[in-house]
C-alpha cells in the first residue's frame, strides 16, 4: 500500500513536471499604445479563439514608457508603438529582433473638444484656456503635437495651457469630462467619444510626421511560435479588416 502511494506521488509529481514547460509555452506578453487597445483586444480575442492553447498578456501604455519598461526587463514578446523612435530606442539597444520590425498601421492626429465650442484650426487654440496633450517625453502623439504646435508658430502662446497626460487615452477623458476645452488625440480614440465632445478639426499632416504604428517581436519574443503566429496574425488581411473598422489606415 506504502509503495502504492509513493507511486500516485511520483507520478504526479512527474505529470506536473512536464506540463509546465506547456503552460509556459503558451503564454504571450504584448506591450501595444494605448490607442490601440480596442482594436488589440479584439484581435488577441480572435487569435486565441483559433488557439486556444494560447494565453496573450496585454499592457497598454504610453510608448515611451513600455520601451523603458522592456528596456527595464519587462516580460515582453511583442512590441507595437505609435512612432518609429521608441521601436528604434529598443533596436539600438538591440532588445528587438530587426528581421520581425514592420509597419502595423497608421492614424490621423485631431483635436477633440465640447461639441458646442467653434475651434476649426490650429489657429484658434490660443484663445483656449486649457488643452490636453500626451506628455511628449513617452506618449508618441503629444511629440506629434507639439510638433504641428511649433510648425504652426503658436508653441510659445500655448506653453501655459498645456495640460500634460500619461497616454493619449488620457488626454480624451479629459475633454470628455470638460475637464480641458480640448486635447489632442488620435481620430481613433476621437471615434469612442461620447455626445458631449467631437473631433473639432484635423491637424495637418503637414504639420507633423505621418502616425506611424511600427511593431517588432523582442528577441525573447522571436523564439517563440507562439509570438510568431501572433506577428503573422496582425499582418494578416483579416488583422487589417479589423483595423479598417477601428478607423486605423494599414497603407
Amino acid at each position: 500500500m506504502k509503495n502504492m502511494i509513493m507511486n500516485a506521488i511520483t507520478l504526479a509529481f512527474c505529470c506536473i513536471l512536464f506540463a509546465a514547460p506547456a503552460a509556459l509555452a503558451g503564454e504571450l506578453n504584448l506591450s501595444a499604445a494605448a490607442s490601440l487597445k480596442d482594436a488589440i483586444n479584439e484581435l488577441s480575442a480572435v487569435f486565441v479563439q483559433k488557439h486556444p492553447e494560447v494565453k496573450i498578456a496585454r499592457n497598454y501604455g504610453g510608448s515611451g514608457v513600455l520601451a523603458k519598461q522592456i528596456e527595464q526587463g519587462a516580460p515582453a514578446d511583442l512590441f507595437i508603438s505609435a512612432n518609429p523612435e521608441w521601436l528604434d530606442y529598443l533596436r539600438e539597444r538591440k532588445l528587438v529582433e530587426p528581421t520581425t520590425i514592420g509597419t502595423f498601421a497608421y492614424n490621423t492626429l485631431v483635436f477633440a473638444g465640447a461639441a458646442k465650442q467653434q475651434t476649426a484650426g490650429m489657429n484658434d487654440l490660443p484663445k483656449l484656456r486649457k488643452i490636453a496633450v500626451g506628455s511628449p517625453r513617452s506618449v508618441p502623439a503629444g511629440e506629434y503635437a507639439l510638433e504641428a504646435m511649433r510648425k504652426a508658430g503658436i508653441e510659445k502662446e500655448l506653453a501655459g495651457k498645456l495640460v500634460m497626460a500619461k497616454d493619449v487615452r488620457e488626454a480624451m477623458k479629459y475633454a470628455e469630462l470638460g475637464e480641458v476645452d480640448g486635447a489632442f488625440v488620435y481620430r481613433t480614440d476621437a471615434l469612442l467619444l461620447g455626445k458631449q465632445a467631437k473631433i473639432l478639426f484635423v491637424v495637418p499632416e503637414g504639420l507633423h510626421g505621418r502616425v506611424t504604428y511600427p511593431l517588432a517581436l523582442t528577441v525573447a519574443g522571436a523564439k517563440k511560435k507562439e509570438a510568431r503566429g501572433f506577428l503573422r496574425f496582425l499582418q494578416s488581411v483579416e488583422a487589417k479588416r479589423v483595423l479598417i473598422r477601428y478607423g486605423f489606415a494599414v497603407k
